[in-house]
């Protein structure tokens, strides 16, 4: 009952007291919770640190901070298993190398993971696995792209704003003289909207062209996206010295993180290709339905490629798209998953002044061993992120931990 409150319930010490006296009639004692935890915290640590990671092939890494405390977490992109959920002094290529490390000795050893831009998270890997790729976070780099556009479309409306009142106040005024200085000040209010006018336009352009087409995952070849990446990069370096204190960070990042965003497109390149091979077909027509998925299926131009490729393909038409639409469902081009952990772990740690192992080690096991009451995704439905990882049921996570089998369900 205590460890299902404080970990179902997200309940405080005092809350489990009080629950327990007003509910149940039953008198504890802090220190009796306090036991309670930590002898359920010991046994979940000895759970985590025996289980085989052997089975995860892409980890998304991430930090959190708890009063100033980092927490580094790292998650199969698959299960969404936690194999990773530390608090430390520090978030430096030490720290998280040696996290690595020790998750390495539990078998741990993914094709390549996914991170942002985090100098010491990427130094860290590749001090543990130097041979593991570490590809680029795209909801980032996206949303510092769209930051600036939308910076840069208020600004516009602000030099309108000043327009349109300039304008005002003339109309209001006696007709004024070609010395008048609202004159001057309204030509250059005008000079200054068209300028931001046209800057804010062709950013927005060049964001929604790097998120829509350069970075989705319905494509081109990472040949043509390098050098569509490449342009997006040329182009803010000339628009730079309209705003270079906004629009420099931006186009440095990209310069910078080129190669690891768009390593996501190697991938599904591969799995393109072997797609063709396997099904004996054209690598163009595999292409082809991969772009298709970029069309809503509502749209007209989506049934006519429909009906284009299953004509071209014949029999072996579901049979392409079918493969096309898991490569793409299991090539990830974001950690947002462990972005998604985080935010969870968020109600657990506001109750907490200060994390310790012991707790973390418990919610990590919490975490992997509940089971999915609901999913976007039907195979995760019913199931705990153990299970999915390994394809092996487990007892439910109380049982695990020592508290005896439960209750059977009535009707």
């Amino acid at each position: 009952m205590i460890v299902a409150l404080a970990l179902m319930c997200r309940g405080s010490y005092l809350g489990i007291i009080e629950f327990l006296r007003d509910l149940l009639g039953a008198s504890i004692s802090l220190g009796t919770v306090h036991t309670v935890l930590c002898s359920a915290a010991k046994q979940a640590g000895v759970i985590n640190r025996g289980q085989d990671l052997s089975r995860i092939r892409i980890g998304l890494h991430d930090e959190i901070f708890q009063g100033g405390t980092p927490v580094l977490t790292g998650v199969c992109a698959d299960s969404t298993y936690c194999y990773l959920l530390a608090a430390a002094d520090h978030r430096d290529a030490d720290t998280w190398g040696v996290h690595l490390l020790d998750a390495a000795e539990q078998g741990l050893k993914p094709d390549y993971t996914i991170a942002d831009a985090g100098q010491g998270l990427r130094a860290g890997q590749k001090a543990a696995w130097s041979g593991t790729p570490c590809h680029g976070d795209i909801f980032h780099i996206t949303r510092q792209c769209e930051s600036l556009a939308n910076t840069l479309s208020r600004l516009a409306n602000g030099a309108t704003s000043r327009r349109r009142k300039l304008e005002a106040r003339i109309d209001r005024a006696s007709p004024p003289g070609p010395e008048d200085a609202l004159v001057g000040e309204l030509a250059r209010a005008r000079q200054t909207e068209a300028q931001t006018q046209w800057l804010a336009r062709d950013v927005r352009t060049l964001s929604r062209w790097l998120s829509r087409d350069v970075l989705a995952l319905a494509g081109p070849d990472l040949a043509t996206r390098q050098v569509l990446f490449d342009f997006i990069a040329d182009e803010l370096e000339r628009l730079e010295p309209a705003d270079a204190r906004r629009i420099r960070p931006v186009r440095v990042a990209l310069r910078n993180q080129g190669d690891d965003l768009l390593a996501f497109a190697g991938v599904l390149d591969d799995k393109l290709t072997s797609i063709a091979r396997t099904l004996e077909i054209s690598l163009s027509l595999v292409r082809e339905a991969c772009m298709l998925r970029h069309l809503p299926t509502t749209s007209t131009a989506y049934w006519q490629g429909w009906n284009r490729l299953r004509s071209e393909m014949g029999g072996k038409f579901h049979a392409v798209f079918d493969a096309v639409s898991q490569a793409m469902a299991r090539t990830p081009r974001s950690s947002s998953l462990v972005e998604n952990l985080n935010s969870r772990l968020r109600t657990y740690f506001t109750l907490r002044r200060h994390l310790g192992s012991a707790y973390l080690d418990l919610l990590r096991f919490f975490l992997n061993h509940r089971r999915f009451m609901r999913s976007r995704l039907a195979e995760r439905i019913g199931k705990s992120p153990r299970e999915l990882m390994t394809g092996e049921s487990h007892p439910h996570w109380l049982t695990l931990l020592g508290f005896g089998p439960l209750q059977n369900q009535r009707a």
